[in-house]
């Protein structure tokens, strides 16, 4: 029997020990276990996210059409970081299976893919004949999909135009993409909605945008000629705006065909995908505050505000004046209340300073709304880096603070984040590539986000990582790498899981 004093120090250490189990119960000693797939509601889905010209290759084979990013990497591969291009990218076109059997491995219970324009009417229009070879690999690749029970959410358009469109009436510069967009769609749902439930009809307009019309970093590569990025062409005061205005009724349209003509009996959802950055005041002036708010509506408002509220954000419509088209009534009938979801890209945050007292003798989209956006304030990143060259400051409070906004905004939709990831630099050696902790804690620390926003009411149904593979990553080319499978680029493209992979797996599985 212990004595009184050795009883109390039993005692004692009973007491300690329960509450360190009830501390690591509230707050776990392991970052990187603060949530699991427990945490998340059942019915959330886990997956990845892809694009046509970034994964299938087969560039100029089996029927498909040249893009305008094929013309693009060919006619500047300058502009491109190690003048690389998509023509075999990952070759997924011919080892679709292969990846499928990486995600039924990681536990992934849907995937992102996006559909090429070009493979399906090479010519972009009805009028140029279908290309049953196009239709013949989508089907496959749905049904291998389904057949190891991961669930397809299909985007129509991920800056993929076909070249066609461009070279006849300069694509998205023109109204007549609608209806051509809208013809194109709906052969998509007609060949694949009996097994695709979830379609997304556009991908980042916002970047598509700025990038390919303010900067010509992008393709088709336009810009004011005034500009320092020796564009072909371009005028960043108005080619912006009349683009946006294309796309968002492009996507309208889509959302009609599908709602009017397959959804009754396919019974499946339609949204787009929206790009937003989260944006903090570089200071406490009121100032940088309002130039906060109008970094919002310049680039999620843009495309956002016209599908809750049937117009442009007013800061738009105040600061843009005459450039920024019109809506007829028609068109606000159309365009409100066009989406069942919404999804949202993000990866990093800035902070907004106010440029409102600038002055120019050039309009360009990029002063319109008189800001200035750095991630950096007096030489201190808004949050980690991988390196000091590196865009992407992981600031995971901003994924949560987004979802937030956008509830109390735009009438809390039902949200999936398309897309969400951190990058790598090819330069680093291999083994610390796959050893890829940074990447683990970016995706732990913003799913950690996400479930708060979640508490807090959002509305939100999944989450897809960018992106599966190391796969050109745009103007970057194959410099950067957000896969959480290393493709060997030197050596038959061998698919290699990193850390993030495994971390993945052992999330989703418990």
């Amino acid at each position: 029997m212990a004595s009184k004093h050795t009883s109390n120090l039993l005692s004692l250490v009973c007491m300690l020990v329960i509450v360190v189990v009830s501390k690591a119960t509230v707050e776990p000693t392991h970052p990187i276990d603060a949530v699991r797939r427990s945490s998340f509601p059942e019915g959330f889905v886990f997956g990845s996210s892809s694009a046509a010209y970034q994964y299938e290759g087969a560039a100029f084979k089996y029927g498909k059409g040249p893009s305008i990013w094929d013309t693009y990497t060919h006619q500047h591969p300058e502009r491109i970081a190690d003048r690389s291009n998509g023509d075999i990218a990952t070759d997924s076109y011919h080892r679709y299976k292969e990846d499928v059997a990486i995600m039924k491995q990681i536990g992934f219970n849907v995937y992102r893919f996006s559909i090429s324009w070009p493979r399906i009417l090479p010519k972009g229009k009805l009028s140029g004949g279908v290309n049953k070879e196009g239709i013949e690999y989508y089907n496959n690749l749905i049904n291998e999909l389904l057949a190891h029970g991961i669930k397809p959410y299909v985007t129509l358009f991920h800056w993929d135009l076909p070249q066609a469109l461009q070279d006849e009436y300069q694509g998205f510069l023109s109204h007549r993409v609608i209806n051509d967009f809208r013809d194109y769609v709906d052969i998509c749902f007609k060949e694949f909605g009996d097994r695709v439930k979830h379609w997304i009809t556009l991908n980042e307009q916002y970047i598509f945008i700025t990038s390919g019309y303010v900067f010509g970093n992008f393709a088709p590569g336009r810009c004011s000629s005034w500009q320092p990025f020796n564009c072909v062409g371009g005028d960043s005061a108005t080619e912006p705006y009349i683009v946006g205005h294309n796309q968002i009724l492009s996507h309208a349209t889509a959302v009609k065909v599908y709602k009017t003509k397959y959804q009754a009996h396919q019974k499946g959802e339609i949204g787009v995908t929206l790009f937003s950055n989260w944006f903090v005041p570089y200071s406490d002036a009121k100032a940088d505050k309002e130039a906060t708010s109008r970094a919002l509506d310049f680039s999620l408002g843009w495309f956002l505000h016209p599908l809750v509220y049937g117009d442009y954000p007013p800061s738009m419509r105040t600061l843009v004046k005459e450039r920024l088209p019109k809506f007829t009534n028609d068109e606000r009938i159309l365009i409100t209340n066009s989406y069942d979801f919404i999804g949202i890209n993000y990866y990093t945050a800035n902070y907004a300073k106010d440029d409102s007292n600038a002055t120019s003798s050039n309009s360009s989209y990029w002063t319109d709304f008189r800001a200035t956006l750095s991630s950096d304030r007096n030489g201190v990143s808004i949050g980690p880096k991988v390196n000091a060259s590196s865009w992407l400051a992981a600031y995971p409070a901003g994924l949560k603070n987004l979802m937030i906004y956008i509830k109390n905004v735009y009438k809390n939709p039902v949200i999936y984040i398309t897309e969400n990831g951190s990058l790598d630099f090819n330069s680093v050696k291999v083994d610390e590539l796959i050893k890829d902790v940074v990447r683990v804690k970016y995706f732990h620390d913003h799913l950690k986000n996400l479930h708060e926003a979640i508490k807090a009411g959002v509305r939100v149904k999944g989450y897809f990582a960018w992106s599966l593979l190391d796969v050109f990553e745009w103007s970057s080319g194959f410099t950067i790498r957000f896969g959480v499978v290393y493709v060997d680029y030197k050596n038959g493209l061998k698919r290699i899981p990193k850390d993030s992979a495994k971390w993945f797996r052992n999330f989703l599985s418990t």
